[in-house]
C-alpha cells in the first residue's frame, strides 16, 4: 500500500510546493515525486508515515474535521516569525496497490 501526500494548504509563500502539489511513499519507503520535496516538510511526516499504513489517523490525533480517513499534519516553518511558508498536508492511503 502506498501513502499518498497532498498539500493542502499554503499559509505564507513556500519556495518548494503549491496547493494541489502530491507525493507518494510507495510500498512505505520509496519517495516518487514529479517535482521538488522539501527536507523540512518530511520532518513532520517522518514520524507518521509507517503508523498511518497500519492504523487510522484517529489513533494518532492526525483525523480531518470532516474526513476521518485522512491525516493532516503541516510542516515546522512558524511562518508568522520567518516570513516564509507553513505547508498543511494531507495524508491518505492509496486504493490501490502498486
Amino acid at each position: 500500500m502506498d501513502i499518498i501526500v497532498k498539500v493542502k494548504e499554503v499559509k505564507g509563500t513556500c519556495p518548494t510546493f503549491k496547493v494541489g502539489d502530491t507525493f507518494i511513499l510507495k510500498a512505505g519507503y520509496q519517495l516518487v515525486s514529479e517535482g521538488p520535496v522539501c527536507m523540512h516538510a518530511l520532518s513532520s511526516i517522518m514520524p507518521f508515515y509507517n503508523a498511518l499504513l497500519v492504523s487510522e489517523p484517529v489513533q494518532w490525533g492526525l483525523e480531518g474535521k470532516d474526513d476521518k480517513d485522512k491525516a493532516y499534519v503541516q510542516c515546522p516553518d512558524p511562518v508568522d516569525h520567518t516570513g516564509g511558508g507553513t505547508v498543511i498536508f494531507e495524508i491518505s492511503k492509496s486504493k490501490t496497490t502498486s
